[in-house]
């Protein structure tokens, strides 16, 4: 019997450290300190602003440098697509700083990052999951790369072993932490507390550096090691390698003695069931038709000619009601055509041509739905003015109108709906972009304030960022000609107030945002439409 031999602490280590891991190349090694520093120097106590464009220009800068020159990923169209789309979402936060612009650059650099990873793929949701699943990853595989320094003593290896070995339980905890905190308010306040006196003694020992410093150092650490080191994700990949972007014919065989030859009478049943499938398709398509000719025709002949609301006609909620549930009917009739059209029936010969021509008509029918539910946000912004959700309505339907046009490619065309999905993520992603560029806060103000409205809601024109102020100033006037002016009180709840109280909300607002951005000494934070706003109200 061979005798056992007890593992001691540091042959345990070396034991650990033997264990093959993917190491850095030196251009990682110079560009993960330099982001984390970057990231720090950029956003710590900073707005959205030239920040993002600086760092996202470094992202890119950083992805053309590591990948080889004859990557497959520099003759990916999508790969280059995510360049410009990231470089343009940046910009806008430049200039604009808006939300829909940080969601538009945030978004365009996880799909370049997913592109990087797999330049074969092309469903965009995929691209993303990819990134997110090789950015949880990336940390891990940057600390396992991590040695501790050669030519030291057992002591510092150890400790070295079990300084890495900790960071992933701490983790954890700092993750049941988090949860414990949002769900146990006495324990966030008792934490809370624990975690101020610490910040105090780690400020004093360390007068530039705080806990919140550290754990906003931590966050730059986790984003650049994801930008920076690219861990495979082939799961989606591989999946997406299963569509194609057209439906083929599903041949049914069976086999016999090791030879596979068509089994007639198998092949018979399945024409029947095709014939049932097809019976029932148009039946779908021709009653529909008909109800929804039914429909359309209301709807023309109410809403598309000399429609006026009556007196105490609620149209918020005709508009809300009405366009919730037109919109999902327009969206269960492009599931129900791509149910039907999915496999085999698009080749069923003695039915198609009326199912397309029956499919093609209720394509064109929901399109009509569509213009009818763009109406009445029309009448409700000519009534009432603009909101978000009114701008949100609007590109939503140019993306139904897109969809339906892919409804008909798929009919016409036998595309897949993996087709379809490819396409239209890149129509959503298109929109994306085309709600960064646009100033609409501005433009909300701007038309809000018009003459004709007898009603203005004060506190959602407030609301709104400091770049809409000189708007506000400059239609002042608006406020005391209106009849009613409202905003919310502390529950929510519209309440009215007088003209006097509305100037004076704009005065302390106005003053308010000079005053912040005057104490702003940093560029980081820097929009173009905000100095523009600022030179406005001190002229």
């Amino acid at each position: 019997m061979n005798p056992v031999i007890p593992l001691s602490e540091d042959s345990d280590a070396a034991s650990m450290s033997s264990v093959p891991a993917a190491s850095l190349s030196t251009i990682q090694k110079v560009l993960l300190p330099l982001g984390v520093v970057l990231f720090d120097w950029l956003f710590w106590r900073e707005g959205g602003g030239v920040n993002m464009l600086v760092f996202t220009a470094f992202i890119v800068v950083a992805q053309l440098l590591m990948l080889p020159r004859h990557a497959a990923a520099r003759r990916s169209g999508y790969f280059w697509l995510m360049v410009g789309g990231s470089l343009f979402g940046a910009a806008m936060m430049a200039v604009y700083g808006s939300g829909a612009a940080a969601l538009a650059c945030m978004a365009s650099v996880l799909l370049l990052l997913g592109y990087v990873n797999q330049p074969h793929l092309k469903l965009v949701l995929y691209a993303l999951l990819t990134a997110a699943n090789s950015l949880a990853q990336a940390w891990l595989r940057v600390l396992r790369s991590v040695r501790a320094p050669r030519n030291t003593g057992a002591g510092v290896r150890r400790s070295w072993f079990y300084g890495r070995l900790f960071l992933v339980p701490l983790g954890i905890l700092g993750a049941f932490h988090v949860l414990f905190a949002v769900a146990n308010p006495r324990y966030e306040a008792l934490s809370g507390q624990v975690l101020a006196q610490l910040g105090e003694w780690l400020g004093r020992l360390l007068p530039d550096i705080s806990i919140g410093h550290l754990l906003f150092i931590a966050l730059g650490f986790l984003v650049t090691a994801g930008v920076v080191v690219v861990v495979p994700v082939y799961y989606f990949a591989d999946h997406e390698s299963r569509f194609g972007e057209i439906v083929r014919r599903q041949r049914d065989r069976v086999a016999s003695f090791g030879v596979r030859r068509p089994d007639f009478s198998f092949r018979h049943t399945r024409m029947l069931d095709l014939r049932k499938e097809f019976l029932a398709a148009a039946a779908v398509f021709g009653l529909v038709n008909v109800l929804l000719l039914a429909v359309n025709a209301i709807d023309i002949n109410w809403l598309w000619f000399g429609f006026e609301p009556a007196p105490g006609f609620d149209l918020a909620q005709f508009v809300h009601e009405g366009t919730y549930v037109l919109i999902f009917s327009i969206l269960l009739a492009m599931g129900i055509v791509l149910w039907f059209f999915r496999r085999n029936l698009n080749f069923y010969q003695p039915g198609l041509p009326w199912l397309r021509w029956g499919a093609t008509v209720w394509v064109m029918q929901n399109a009509v739905l569509a213009i009818s539910v763009g109406l009445r946000n029309y009448y409700y912004i000519l009534n009432s003015g603009i909101a978000y959700k009114r701008i949100g309505v609007c590109f939503f339907l140019l993306l139904v109108f897109f969809g339906l046009a892919t409804v008909l490619l798929k009919i016409w065309q036998r595309r897949s709906a993996y087709s379809l999905i490819r396409l239209n993520s890149l129509a959503v992603y298109a929109v994306l972009l085309l709600l960064a560029a646009g100033n609409w806060e501005v433009w909300i103000a701007e038309y809000n304030l018009q003459p004709r409205f007898r009603s203005i809601d004060v506190g959602f024109l407030l609301s709104m960022p400091g770049r809409t102020l000189p708007t506000l100033v400059a239609h002042r006037s608006q406020l005391d000609a209106a009849a009613h002016l409202t905003t919310e009180d502390q529950y929510g709840n519209a309440t009215t107030i007088p003209a006097a109280a509305a100037q004076q909300q704009l005065n302390v607002a106005v003053a308010n945002w000079r005053a912040h951005h005057a104490a702003q000494t940093g560029w980081q934070g820097f929009t173009y439409a905000d100095w523009q706003a600022y030179e406005q109200l001190k002229n």
